[in-house]
């Protein structure tokens, strides 16, 4: 007897195929649509996607990162080799620059995570792009997991979490207004350990620093902060090495490492099974300003 074949996908193959349908559908629909990428985990996660969307093609909008000038060096590397690869036309929006142009303020006090929301508002309106693809996921903050996948930001920028377009059966209403814009989520409904799952099947390049490291480190507020140049100490403290690594990347003054010595991702995979904090909420000094902190940025324009 011929045996029966299953030819139901695996979870990560439907979060697979939902994703580049999602990447179609904004290409097909939107005129200028852009890609986030930081060069952190999840945003690579979303370029290896849309490179599989569109293959043999090359990916039919460019790529754009907020740098706020205190990026770790090894993701603006990786950052590089992932554009350098696919051929993609770089945007690079600057804090320095918008500082120095007066687009935001730097007033010693707000950090530089903050200041990429004007930063971004102001690339997007000066490149005129209708859509924003975003590595956001449901499950890294509560604020995200509000989102839709289409996320509509007004002619300012701002995200109104209490006005939600429904998404019954994956249809995505994109219709927006004369200066107002789309972010796309196209990680919606993955989970971290979705994402490093991804990365072991698929053999992709990350950054260096997500892998365990010795590394000078400050600990302060419940987080170890790496120690540099860019981090003041404060009295009483002092840097130590550590074994440790990055669940996730950002500003090196807020994003924290934890101790660890997964050097794999199938350890990584171990680790982040029985994990019971998100890697926001670990290990990013930003979202921890107040219980709504990350609401509150995404209200005023950010990722």
């Amino acid at each position: 007897m011929t045996p029966m074949h299953d030819y139901r996908l695996s979870q990560l193959d439907q979060l697979e195929a939902e994703s580049i349908h999602i990447f179609r559908e904004v290409a097909a629909e939107f005129e200028r649509p852009v890609l986030l990428f930081s060069g952190g985990k999840d945003s690579i996660v979303m370029l290896r996607l849309a490179e599989k969307a569109f293959y043999p093609a090359r990916i039919p909008f460019p790529v754009m990162q907020v740098d706020t000038g205190f990026d770790f060096p090894e993701v603006l590397q990786t950052r590089d080799n992932w554009v350098d690869r696919l051929g993609l036309r770089m945007i690079v929006a600057s804090v320095d620059q918008a500082i120095a142009d007066g687009i935001v303020v730097d007033d010693g006090k707000t950090s530089r995570n903050r200041l990429q929301i004007g930063t971004l508002l102001n690339a997007i309106e000066e490149n005129g792009f209708t859509a924003a693809f975003g590595g956001g996921r449901r499950d890294e903050e509560k604020a995200r997991a509000k989102e839709r996948v289409y996320s509509h930001r007004d002619e300012f920028g701002q995200w109104d979490p209490k006005n939600q377009r429904p998404e019954l059966w994956s249809l995505y209403n994109g219709r927006i207004a004369e200066g107002e814009h789309m972010r796309i989520f196209p990680l919606s409904n993955w989970t971290e350990l979705d994402v490093w799952h991804y990365i072991h099947r698929e053999k992709i390049e990350i950054p260096s620093i997500y892998f365990a490291h010795k590394r000078e480190v400050v600990e302060r507020d419940g987080m170890l902060l790496s120690a540099g140049d860019h981090l003041t100490l404060k009295s009483g403290e002092s840097a130590e090495e550590r074994l440790v690594r990055f669940r996730t990347v950002g500003d090196m003054t807020l994003t924290g490492c934890v101790e660890s010595a997964a050097a794999t991702t199938g350890e990584i995979i171990d680790e982040i099974a029985i994990a019971r904090v998100t890697e926001r909420g670990a290990t990013r000094g930003d979202d921890r300003f107040s219980e709504a902190a990350m609401e509150d940025r995404k209200k005023e324009g950010y990722f």
